[in-house]
């Protein structure tokens, strides 16, 4: 209602419900919360997503050795989950959020190359795909994730994707 908004709730011991999941800190698979780990290339614009058990090392690294070469830049935030690759001889610089750091120019010149915020654009495309799923098992997660990866790679969609799709003949092949 207009102008409701706001306004102290009547009953002290009827508080207002919550919305979402409120738990600061990184999700687990445990806590309801799997946190979704993805890397993207600056040359290739290719991105890889994978729904992991933590952000811990352990679930981490697999991953990321796995979808990137070990002669590849790394450009990541200041999370706890990353500190394992410079001890690996891989490239890695990094942000610090909590210093409000987004973006770096560590050689001068004049571009801020160091940076991650294509991820931090593409974990704002995955929040608004699932919005309107209006919660999703996390038994189900990975499968919704890759429906959004398929998406982003998909970047046009044509007449011939769409046939395919529908279980129809190409019309190049049945012709118009």
């Amino acid at each position: 209602m207009r102008g409701k908004k706001g306004r102290r709730h009547a009953d002290p011991l009827d508080p207002p419900r919550r919305r979402a999941n409120q738990a600061r800190g990184h999700g687990t698979f445990a806590n309801d919360r799997p946190p979704v780990a993805g890397v993207s290339g600056r040359q290739t614009d290719q991105a890889r997503f994978d729904v992991l058990e933590t952000v811990a090392e352990a679930s981490l690294r697999p991953f990321v050795e796995r979808v990137t070469e070990p002669d590849v830049m790394r450009y990541t935030d200041e999370a706890g989950g990353y500190l394992w690759v410079a001890g690996t001889g891989r490239g890695q610089a990094t942000v610090c959020h909590s210093a409000r750091e987004w973006a770096r120019d560590d050689d001068g010149d004049g571009v801020r190359e160091v940076d991650n915020n294509t991820l931090e654009g593409l974990w704002t495309g995955v929040r608004n795909f699932l919005r309107p799923f209006r919660g999703v098992s996390k038994w189900y997660w990975d499968e919704y994730v890759g429906i959004f990866a398929w998406g982003y790679a998909l970047q046009e969609v044509t007449g011939d994707f769409i046939r395919a799709l529908c279980g129809l003949w190409p019309t190049t092949i049945l012709g118009p």
